[in-house]
């Protein structure tokens, strides 16, 4: 699944409940899902980190959906060309 993909269903799924409370509703719940995906890594509950590194990405997309943001497009104009400051893969800043 391409991102733009993702992010089109995450908004058929949930943008117009996600959408109605608001960007800084979702905005918390994104942040509680981080701290869930924090709480698993430090744990080291590696059978967690896949359902959290999802739940954080599906929270992400639909407040980027709410914003108007393309992540597609977003992460073409900031990463496409490699590192954002040295245009460099891998990154070659000191």
């Amino acid at each position: 699944m391409q991102i733009a993909e993702f992010q089109k269903l995450i908004e058929a799924i949930y943008f117009e409940r996600d959408s109605a409370r608001g960007l800084a509703g979702t905005h918390m719940w994104f942040c509680e899902e981080v701290g869930e995906l924090t709480r698993a890594l430090r744990r080291g509950q590696t059978e967690e980190l896949e359902g959290e590194f999802a739940d954080v990405f599906a929270w992400l997309s639909t407040l980027a959906s709410i914003a108007g943001i393309d992540l597609t497009e977003a992460v073409r104009k900031k990463y496409g060309e490699g590192c954002p400051r040295c245009a460099s893969t891998p990154c070659a800043c000191a």
